[in-house]
């Protein structure tokens, strides 16, 4: 679920469980502060996001061509985090008003769009882990496999799993009116909400950090065991990349779904006090925001970090400021010429004329 989604259940206060066991807690504060802090982020996460991203799917079409099952991997990554940045202009207008107005439909929709680019994300991060692994530890054996045709139905397979992953969010997705602001929450079925939520969060810690990251430690300490054998500058520099993967992955994931474990201990009843309660929503707030930066630096760290990248990136650029200079030159070309011509009133035959202006 949505961070946006957690604090926006009522307007001033929020239960806990169904078990006719409540607690009133005043979230004046919580809502205050999601505010401005969560428009603010989300707003620079999707320009950012939107613009990186962008370009690299720009790239990989126009000039790398998907050559390779690296490209088909970070096409579809960029897509992924497209898909994602997507939903926060939707998540940030509701933040800042406390009431969705977008209608059911698309409280479905944008709900389905943040998990499907979540979790295809971190599983394309993750594929690319084991590709690499692939490519280094098995570089013979593996040739055969890493062609673009297994990339294809490895892709297709991916989204297939972040869909259904995504499922039940999308369905127990719903718009509900309280207090005359509408709320686009998650609605489970009566008597079972903790039992989801505790399901949702769950697989969130193990399908969104965990896994993923035990796999990652796994392929990139076999690949740096296979470069240490032979010593170069070029491979000195991809084991450099290869701890920046990692540890960038753990410090932008690993706040939230601590967070989120929390989040589970509360609804298990393990603490229930309303600063607890008011602390921990802010924590996810800010871990969640934090989490989402990853997907702005996924650009420069799978796709900037190669020179020939970076190169087609400079000539992509240079075609564009090149093309605006010209239609520039165009524009002021096309008023030079126009600009000596003046239209005036012909009083002998009452009809405009044009003569040049000396």
């Amino acid at each position: 679920m949505n961070a946006t989604e957690s604090f926006l259940t009522t307007e001033d206060y929020y239960n806990y469980d169904e078990l006719a066991k409540y607690m009133l807690c005043n979230k004046s504060n919580v809502i205050e502060f999601a505010s401005w802090f969560l428009p603010t982020l989300y707003t620079l996460v999707f320009i950012f996001g939107l613009i990186g991203n962008g370009l690299v799917v720009c790239v990989l079409i126009q000039y790398k061509k998907l050559r390779s099952m690296t490209d088909i991997y970070l096409l579809n990554l960029a897509v992924s985090d497209l898909i994602f940045v997507l939903s926060l202009p939707f998540w940030s207008s509701y933040a800042a008003v406390s009431h969705w107005v977008f209608g059911e439909p698309l409280c479905k929709i944008i709900s389905g769009f943040y998990l499907i680019g979540f979790y295809s994300g971190i599983f394309f991060l993750t594929i690319m882990s084991i590709d690499r692994f692939l490519a280094i530890v098995y570089a013979v054996t593996a040739m055969s496999f890493r062609s673009v045709s297994h990339g294809v139905f490895v892709s297709v397979a991916v989204w297939a799993i972040s869909l259904c992953a995504s499922l039940p969010t999308i369905v127990f997705s719903q718009v509900k009116n309280e207090s005359g602001l509408s709320t686009c929450n998650s609605e489970y079925p009566e008597g079972q909400a903790v039992k989801w939520k505790l399901i949702n969060n769950f697989e969130l810690n193990i399908l969104g950090l965990l896994l993923p990251f035990f796999i990652m430690v796994y392929c990139y300490s076999r690949i740096i065991q296979t470069l240490r054998v032979c010593r170069s500058y070029k491979k000195e520099k991809a084991v450099r990349l290869i701890f920046i993967v990692v540890i960038v992955f753990f410090l932008f994931w690993t706040p939230y779904n601590i967070v989120l474990f929390l989040e589970s201990l509360q609804t298990l009843d393990f603490f229930r006090d309303c600063d607890s309660s008011n602390n921990l929503e802010i924590a996810m707030h800010c871990t969640e925001t934090l989490a989402f930066v990853h997907c702005c630096l996924n650009p420069v760290i799978y796709a900037f970090a190669g020179q020939e990248f970076k190169k087609c990136v400079r000539k992509m650029l240079y075609k564009c400021t090149s093309y605006c200079f010209v239609c520039k030159q165009c524009k002021m070309l096309s008023y030079a010429i126009s600009e000596p011509m003046s239209s005036t009133y012909s009083r002998s035959s009452g009809e405009p004329c044009v003569t040049r202006v000396l």
